[in-house]
């Protein structure tokens, strides 16, 4: 079971995700920190203490924006030790994903926080500590059964965003602190630049890929994406609306209205013609 330690400035919002966490049944202990001072000491004990000390640590779920020193600064100083907790971030602003997947998250979950999304990052969590804890088999004599992969090849992770042929065709490698999730395709209704790092966005939420926009754009034409601006790559089929208003051009997608730069408005209303007409 695991040992947390939930640090967030905001009071109403630690005593929230505490109670979320502690209803959790995998979970053995759930403490709080207001500050990123009062978390780095709870830490340092821990890891004086080792992974059988009654103030050991497996998890810190860490808000980003705190007085003092951020969320960003503890996870940068805890990088330095050699054995320290796994680091799930929870915050109320996307803009620090890249930070976080560079930082080595377990996963980045955003406020206001429900419950099945904190699920999923405890068993994320739960999974690499019950791994970690494993002793290592040694190997059996004769031939080898086959092995789950932990992560996913290079090769493959271009064959899914290229739009190939087969099952890796139909699906993108989205990593987050060393977990691959598949994200299928037909599921992302636009695509956000946010330098060389492109943002996918779906009905369930958003995920961040290592791929530029450009990329995407020349992978997925095949499969009805379009450029409508430079930081925008849509599926055509998931345009709900089209608007032209005082000759600026945008569209819906779902609950986003996205801008369509002139260079690209008549190229898209005529793709949106022919997709009508079938």
């Amino acid at each position: 079971m695991l040992r947390v330690l939930a640090v967030d400035d905001e009071k109403p919002a630690l005593e929230e995700l505490l109670y979320l966490l502690r209803s959790d049944s995998r979970i053995r202990s759930a403490e709080g920190a207001t500050d990123a001072t009062e978390a780095l000491r709870r830490i340092g004990r821990a890891l004086d203490a080792g992974p059988d000390g009654d103030n050991a640590i497996d998890v810190v779920f860490l808000d980003i924006h705190m007085a003092g020193l951020t969320g960003l600064d503890v996870a940068k100083l805890l990088a330095g030790f050699a054995r320290p907790p796994l680091i799930v971030f929870v915050t109320a602003h996307e803009g620090f994903a890249v930070q976080a997947f560079d930082l080595k998250a377990v996963d980045y979950v955003l406020k206001p926080v429900r419950r099945e999304r904190l699920a999923e990052a405890v068993r994320r969590v739960r999974d690499l500590v019950v791994s970690a804890r494993e002793p290592r088999q040694p190997d059996p004599v004769g031939p080898a059964l086959p092995t789950p992969v932990p992560s996913t090849p290079p090769a493959f992770a271009q064959q899914a965003a290229q739009g190939g042929t087969g099952q890796a065709a139909e699906q993108i490698p989205v990593e987050l602190g060393g977990v691959t999730r598949f994200v299928p395709i037909d599921d992302i209704a636009y695509v956000e630049a946010q330098g060389d790092y492109a943002r996918l966005h779906t009905e369930d939420g958003s995920h961040l890929v290592r791929i530029p926009l450009s990329t995407l754009e020349e992978r997925w034409a095949s499969r009805g994406f379009v450029r409508i601006h430079r930081s925008h790559l849509v599926a055509l089929a998931r345009i709900d609306e089209l608007r032209l208003d005082a000759g600026t051009t945008t569209v819906r997608v779902g609950s986003a209205e996205l801008a369509v730069s002139r260079r690209h408005a008549r190229q898209l209303r005529e793709l949106l013609m022919r997709h009508v007409r079938g």
